[in-house]
């Protein structure tokens, strides 16, 4: 925690990813000029209510600026390499309600610009005589009041792009924010584990994972938490987070706390009673062997597609072991059958968003093992993606295989019903790409013995 906190005590990074940027486009347009032009997300409220939504900042704005406050603007002039963030004026009638906002000496101070204006002076400063050349915005995110007539041109699609692709491949700092916000989450799945035993339903769990998460820092959470407990494990994005327990074997809980922007997504699953029972310890044991081994291929330049195949391979080898699976193992992976009970891809990229950018994922392909991979292609040095292999025991993706001679017949029935109340197990770390390997930046326990340690008090 310490080397993380001695990092973060820098600036974000915000001119390094402008030059980036920039560096992105004129590859793609070589002879690219003028002013790259962001504007912050701003305040928003509630229909029908006097107090505003939940801010999030736009992702776009925050990677060339570092900056959370509402309703600021951003420009860039390619030129010079000078950056200028315009922030709300201070006005005293809002001071009243909200206290003193950040000034523009203290925003210089805070943030990784050259220059701070208030958003008075945007309009003003976009028809300056001297600008010329190509603005580059992003398109449905610019106000109505904000023209471009001095400018030759407008591109509202190249910005977009660079910056998508330009946030696949991390830099210090944003890996030790990623490690930050996975740190807080530990210490939150801990709380978890220790509390399970004696938790009466799933909504006590997820509020101890929040408390646990804000009291350390991690006021946002990335993603709504997946509090999923018995067969409702096998959904995958599972939402209720308020079901009883007792009686149910199994608790997966995908939850991930966020630390100034960056994400984290952590998945442990685990049993409730604090001893797995001899079907949930199997599959336990071979969705763990998936996501080791798979871990273990990544380096830099690694077909992502072939480590989503190798998890499914030993998906398959496993349950062919326990004798849910029946045949021979190419036939079972060229037929697909092994989809059914591992439905989504093998892992995202990881950044500002839980499922981050740059991923060009392909929904349309048409070979159902790879379809709902999010990340398509090599993965690069600093990229950050998480393995997230799992097996799954949904009646409702199941049953049509059931239903279809090809499937069916690579399928025991009677061992499979051994087997639903497993629900499902999915494991979930995340993982930094190095030159010559990787990092794991996930800390939370998923040693069976250590975590049925902590759920039994030992």
């Amino acid at each position: 925690m310490e080397a993380v906190d001695e990092v973060l005590k820098a600036k974000y990074p915000a001119k390094n990813h402008a030059k980036r940027v920039v560096e992105y486009i004129q590859r793609t347009k070589p002879e690219a000029t003028g002013v790259l032009y962001l504007e912050g997300q701003k305040t928003q409220m509630i229909e029908d209510n006097d107090e505003a939504l939940l801010f999030r900042q736009r992702r776009f704005f925050y990677y060339l600026t570092g900056c959370n406050l509402p309703d600021s603007y951003y420009t860039y002039d390619i030129s010079t390499g000078k950056s200028t963030l315009f922030i709300p004026p201070i006005e005293a009638e809002s001071v009243i309600w909200s206290g003193l906002p950040v000034s523009e000496e203290e925003a210089l101070e805070l943030y990784d610009v050259d220059h701070v204006q208030t958003t008075a002076e945007v309009t003003s400063f976009l028809a300056r005589p001297q600008t010329k050349g190509t603005v580059w915005a992003i398109a449905n995110q610019i106000s109505d009041h904000i023209t471009f007539l001095q400018f030759d041109n407008k591109d509202v699609s190249l910005l977009k792009e660079a910056i998508e692709e330009c946030r696949v491949v991390k830099d210090e700092y944003e890996i030790a924010l990623t490690k930050k916000a996975n740190l807080i989450s530990t210490i939150a799945h801990t709380a978890v584990l220790k509390a399970v035993k004696s938790a009466t339903n799933e909504r006590e769990l997820e509020g101890l994972f929040l408390q646990r998460c804000i009291a350390n820092g991690s006021r946002e959470q990335a993603y709504h938490s997946i509090v999923a407990s018995g067969t409702a494990a096998a959904t995958l994005h599972y939402q209720k987070n308020y079901e009883p327990l007792a009686g149910k074997l199994n608790l997966l809980l995908d939850a991930g706390g966020e630390y100034k922007c960056y994400a984290s997504d952590i998945t442990r699953t685990f049993p409730i009673s604090g001893k797995f029972s001899p079907e949930s310890r199997a599959i336990y044991d071979i969705v763990l062997k998936m996501q080791m081994d798979c871990i273990e291929m990544l380096t830099d330049g690694v077909l992502w597609d072939d480590v989503h195949l190798q998890a499914h391979k030993i998906a398959i080898d496993g349950l062919l072991a326990l004798g849910i699976l029946k045949g021979n193992n190419d036939d079972i992976l060229k037929s697909r059958t092994s989809v059914a009970f591992l439905p989504h891809g093998l892992g995202h990229y990881l950044g500002m968003d839980t499922h981050d950018t740059g991923g060009h994922a392909n929904y349309s392909d048409k070979d159902t093992m790879f379809r709902y991979l999010r990340v398509r292609g090599k993965l690069p040095v600093g990229s950050i993606i998480t393995v997230e292999p799992g097996i799954y025991f949904c009646r409702f993706i199941i049953e049509p295989y059931l239903q279809d001679p090809i499937h069916s017949a690579y399928i025991n029935f009677d061992v499979l019903n051994k087997y639903w109340e497993v629900g499902g197990v999915r494991i979930e770390d995340n993982i930094l790409i190095t030159k010559n390997g990787y990092e794991n930046l996930t800390t939370a326990v998923k040693d069976v013995d250590e975590m049925c340690a902590l759920i039994n008090g030992e």
